[in-house]
C-alpha cells in the first residue's frame, strides 16, 4: 500500500513539476507577444533575444591567466609560510639525486 501511496505522490509532484514548466513557458511566450506587438504598433523594430556566446573567450581568459603572473592569495601566503617558503620565490627542489636526508628501503611485499 505505501508503494502505491508513494507512486501517486511522484506521479503528483512530476504534474506540478510539468504544469509549472508550462506556465512558464507561456509567460515567455505571452512577453514576447507583448513586446512584438508594442513593436509593431509604435513602428520600432524588435530585436530578438539572444544570449551571446564565444566559445574562445574561456580559452583566451585562461590563456591570459598562465601568461601574467597572479597576485598570491592569502591561502597561497598561509601555505607558503608553512612549508617556510617565500611566497615570491618558493624552494624549488631539484632531481631526486640531490636529497641526502632519506635513506632508500628495499620494497616488502604484503
Amino acid at each position: 500500500m505505501m508503494n502505491f501511496i508513494l507512486r501517486v505522490i511522484l506521479l503528483l509532484l512530476g504534474l506540478v513539476f510539468a504544469a509549472s514548466l508550462a506556465v512558464a513557458a507561456l509567460l515567455l511566450a505571452a512577453v514576447w507577444g507583448v513586446r512584438y506587438a508594442w513593436g509593431r504598433l509604435t513602428g520600432k523594430p524588435v530585436t530578438p533575444w539572444v544570449m551571446r556566446f564565444n566559445p574562445r573567450s574561456g580559452f583566451d581568459r585562461f590563456r591570459h591567466a598562465a601568461q601574467q603572473p597572479a597576485e598570491p592569495t592569502a591561502a597561497d601566503v598561509v601555505s607558503a609560510r608553512a612549508r617556510g617558503e617565500s611566497v615570491r620565490s618558493p624552494v624549488v627542489l631539484g632531481p631526486a639525486d640531490d636529497v641526502t636526508d632519506v635513506r632508500a628501503r628495499p620494497v616488502r611485499g604484503d
